[in-house]
């Protein structure tokens, strides 16, 4: 089988064209959370502050050491960071439960008892009737 032959059979199989299709949607989303995040929470955020870009907020440390620059913790970027992620898996988690929602299936009907079932319950039957 050559090369060529065997790579298309891969990329032809549902699996890869599924994810790369999530990949494109997903690279698509997140612009769309970065943006919601950007021009909208944090804005919001940076009017409650009072400071205009709350991914540059941060805690200065304090100098420990005379003429050494004070350490910060960047809260601000971090805080941004979890609201997109939120954002991205709440998404996420409606979009599979939408999902599990439209592929759940019914439950097969029981199958009907087989012949020696049949024949065990009517000779069970008859036992039962010569007792009483």
């Amino acid at each position: 089988m050559s090369m060529l032959k065997e790579f298309k059979e891969f990329a032809m199989r549902g699996n890869v064209i599924d994810l790369a299709v999530g990949i494109v949607i997903g690279a698509a989303f997140t612009k769309i959370v970065n943006s919601l995040v950007g021009g909208v929470f944090t804005p919001i955020t940076a009017y409650l502050t009072g400071n205009t870009d709350v991914s540059d907020m941060a805690y200065d440390l304090p100098v420990l050491v005379d003429g050494q620059k004070a350490a910060s913790i960047a809260w601000g970027s971090v805080a941004q960071a979890t609201i997109e992620f939120l954002i991205v898996a709440f998404a996420l988690f409606l979009v599979v439960k939408i999902m599990n929602k439209l592929n759940r299936q019914e439950p097969p009907p029981p199958k009907a008892p087989s012949e020696e079932i049949l024949l065990l319950r009517e000779i069970r039957d008859s036992l039962a009737k010569g007792r009483s």
